[in-house]
């Protein structure tokens, strides 16, 4: 397994690999590797040649007094768990050289970016729009694989890669969650053991939900009503946001009447865990 650490050798060794004649999925993410993360690299493995992942911690994306900082790294044992399920190499630049002086372009996604976790992240998707742009530029994957449990963000990036004209397939790979049902993240490590259990309220409002909408119920206000009131009987949870919107535009609506997504975003304590769910009213 190879790993790469700046842009001028990733694009010579991806031009290396094109020379073969391979094929290369791209699987972004920040590190501090679990299960999920695996899971999408393993879907990767059987779509194309050359598996190839990105482990940056990407600052444009945080806010000032989010936990860049703090946010976990732990490269050796990405390394190891990377080549457990068959990555072909890592690219692992420093924000120096992703970002290097000077720097001034970003790109905005309009629409979509302003509700949900970009109402109280409002720099946030130009953060991931720029860096996944970027990634596409120097490891010029044909397929890149992300999580729904980032629904907004997927939708941010299938906006942008279509937008764009971008050359690259755009795959959904399907929330993992632990067996108790808490949708997996790096920052679940933030939890002590009671916020671990009163972070488990948010798979229980996505249960509940699905459950009024199977037994008929339309009204967005409705099953909202129920999903705070559930939150606000958990210890030590606060919602940031409750909504249900359409699947693509990310507005919300009034009325389920094909398929809509219930997002969250809940502080569990200090830490702030997102999930969601696909309503479907048949």
């Amino acid at each position: 397994m190879d790993v790469i650490t700046t842009v001028r050798e990733m694009k010579a060794y991806v031009k290396a690999v094109r020379q073969r004649g391979e094929t290369i999925c791209l699987v972004p993410t920040m590190g501090y590797l679990h299960k999920g993360h695996l899971d999408l690299m393993r879907m990767g493995r059987n779509l194309s040649d050359h598996l190839m992942i990105s482990i940056f911690v990407n600052p444009t994306q945080f806010g000032p007094a989010e936990d860049l900082s703090r946010y976990p790294r732990d490269f050796e044992q990405d390394r190891r768990l990377s080549g457990e399920v068959g990555v072909d190499s890592i690219f692992f630049p420093t924000p120096e050289e992703m970002y290097p002086k000077g720097y001034a372009t970003y790109i905005n996604v309009e629409g979509i970016t302003g509700t949900l976790c970009g109402v109280s992240r409002p720099t946030h998707f130009r953060g991931v729009a720029t860096v996944v742009a970027k990634l596409f530029n120097i490891c010029e994957p044909d397929v890149a694989i992300f999580g729904e449990k980032d629904y907004q963000q997927l939708a941010v990036i299938r906006r942008m890669v279509e937008d764009l004209n971008m050359n690259v397939r755009v795959v959904a790979h399907p929330t993992v969650r632990e067996e108790d049902g808490l949708a997996m993240s790096s920052r679940n490590k933030y939890l002590n053991g009671e916020q671990r259990v009163s972070a488990l309220v948010l798979n229980r409002v996505l249960g509940m939900a699905r459950d009024l909408v199977a037994g008929g119920e339309r009204k967005t206000e409705a099953i909202r009503k129920k999903a705070l009131d559930m939150i606000a009987s958990t210890p030590d949870a606060v919602v940031d946001y409750v909504e249900i919107v359409h699947p693509e535009t990310m507005q919300c609506i009034d009325m389920i009447e094909d398929r809509a997504i219930l997002a969250l975003a809940v502080k569990i304590g200090t830490t702030r865990l997102i999930d969601n769910t696909e309503l479907k009213s048949s």
